[in-house]
């Protein structure tokens, strides 16, 4: 045999096992799970959010020789689950986001309507920060897209009732001030009064469209006090709603333990308190009111100007939801 033939013969060897080694190592990522008593493939399937119709044949195929008659699941065994790649699209996230894959199923049955606080003819506070302006609608929306996010990638549905087309979720420090924001598809008001009752109206109509379990609405603001005032994250509810509370001392549980996580030794003093506010006195599903600092103070402002920041108080605000959704889930 020639130098040349045997690298040929080498290279097709190579090639024909190529498959077979990428299979492989596909396999050593999927998932695996065991069947309950008496499961059957059927019920097995929809409880792991597979289509028995679409995945039955992969499902057999990736767990070969561990069936029972008539494919019965055995329960000793531990099977393969199929991986299913779903592409969700959410073109307000921005165009390099807009594209994003569902990582799980754990808040399926829930529907979140989050309210990023003012927006449009209404900045809400602005802070001072070196030679630039911050404008608390900016955070919060921003903060609130990261929010949105990753409740949807977990099965959530959710409705931004404040919209920005432009925007997207963004990683610069200064977030720049526009006043085109809506509240659904319409213009937002100037008075105050008209911008709450608009934003009740559309949170309301979304509710009555949603049959969801679990629903609950989230109002993002950002505080401003004096400069000299650091202020932890904060949580209103309405008096006489007790899931509210509930909800509210979930998201600052999580908060505290987060703080005793990354800054051990700083403390966390965030509360809980009810407070008589319009959206949260009038809006159909369970709501809470979030101030996620001071806007006016340097150390507060690094919450907000730090695009890190932004996404771990998105991802703290998703733990505690997340707790409270399994809670009320477990009754």
């Amino acid at each position: 045999m020639t130098n040349k033939t045997a690298r040929t013969y080498l290279i097709s060897a190579l090639l024909w096992l190529l498959p077979f080694c990428v299979a492989a190592q596909d396999n050593s990522a999927l998932k695996m799970a065991k069947p309950k008593a008496g499961e059957g493939m059927y019920s097995f399937l929809v409880r792991h959010n597979l289509s028995p119709k679409e995945h039955r044949q992969v499902f057999i195929e990736l767990n070969e020789g561990k069936f029972g008659k008539n494919d019965a699941l055995l329960a000793h065994h531990s099977y393969l689950l199929p991986t299913v790649n779903t592409e969700l699209y959410e073109p307000l996230f921005g165009k390099e986001r807009e594209r994003f894959p569902l990582e799980s199923s754990s808040l399926k049955g829930a529907a979140f309507y989050l309210v990023a606080g003012h927006g449009g003819p209404d900045p809400g506070a602005i802070g001072q920060y070196g030679e630039h302006a911050l404008h608390e609608d900016e955070y919060a929306y921003d903060i609130t897209l990261r929010l949105a996010k990753k409740l949807m990638e977990n099965g959530a549905k959710v409705h931004l009732i404040i919209k920005d087309e432009d925007d997207g979720i963004r990683d610069g420090q200064i977030l720049r001030y526009d006043n085109h924001e809506t509240c659904g598809k319409q213009t937002i008001p100037l008075e105050q009064i008209d911008r709450l009752q608009q934003r009740t109206r559309e949170v309301n109509k979304c509710y009555r469209q949603d049959s969801e379990a679990y629903r609950r609405c989230l109002i993002i603001h950002l505080d401003s006090r004096s400069k000299r005032k650091q202020i932890d994250v904060f949580f209103y509810h309405h008096k006489k709603s007790r899931s509210g509370r509930k909800l509210a001392h979930e998201l600052r549980s999580t908060f505290d333990s987060k703080y005793n996580e990354h800054q051990p030794s700083r403390g966390f003093s965030g509360t809980v308190s009810d407070r008589n506010l319009y959206l949260l006195r009038n809006t159909t599903p369970v709501s809470v009111f979030i101030e996620l600092g001071n806007i006016q103070n340097y150390r507060d402002q690094q919450r907000f100007v730090k695009a890190d920041n932004r996404q771990a108080l998105a991802n703290w605000l998703y733990d505690g939801i997340k707790k409270d959704f399994e809670r009320n889930s477990k009754k």
